[in-house]
């Protein structure tokens, strides 16, 4: 079965990636890509490793090099050998300044009446109570003491 994408490289492009794999400092999964994309290069000037064998010598899997073959056919050189960025974060920060600060007055005000302190259970309820957020677990108030260096003892 011939291989579904083949990578061949001009002279610049092998030129690039022989400086990113040997000259200066760059993260270890871009100097791995260029040297993986050298070998792959089935080009006039490539030396034509089949994939398995270049698994072996890179200590990676012939599935991510498949992949890297993939990203450099389709999307070109950059696209291959540099980490995408991510568009936006992961989640949205629920409990940010505004809760800490109020949280941290919170715990600094007087127990309530019948307590002799304020414990992370009540600090919780009470931001429910007083509709400061709409759920909060008492981990996360734990969390954001400690973060904040704050004890309640």
């Amino acid at each position: 079965m011939a291989p579904r994408y083949r990578v061949t490289l001009t002279e610049e492009e092998r030129r690039d990636l022989e400086a990113i794999s040997t000259k200066g400092k760059r993260a270890a999964r871009t100097v791995l890509y260029a040297r993986a994309l050298l070998l792959l290069d089935v080009g006039e000037f490539g030396q034509n490793w089949i994939v398995a064998k270049v698994a072996e010598a890179l200590g990676t899997t012939t599935r991510s090099l498949e992949h890297l073959k993939k990203r450099f056919v389709e999307e070109g050189l950059h696209a291959a050998i540099v980490r995408k960025v991510r568009v936006k974060p992961p989640r949205e920060i629920q409990f940010g300044g505004e809760f800490e600060a109020h949280l941290l007055a919170l715990a600094c005000s007087e127990a309530p009446e019948g307590r002799d302190r304020w414990t992370v259970r009540l600090l919780a309820e009470k931001l429910i109570e007083l509709k400061i957020v709409p759920t909060v677990s008492p981990m996360t108030v734990c969390n954001t003491l400690k973060k904040m260096n704050l004890s309640l003892t």
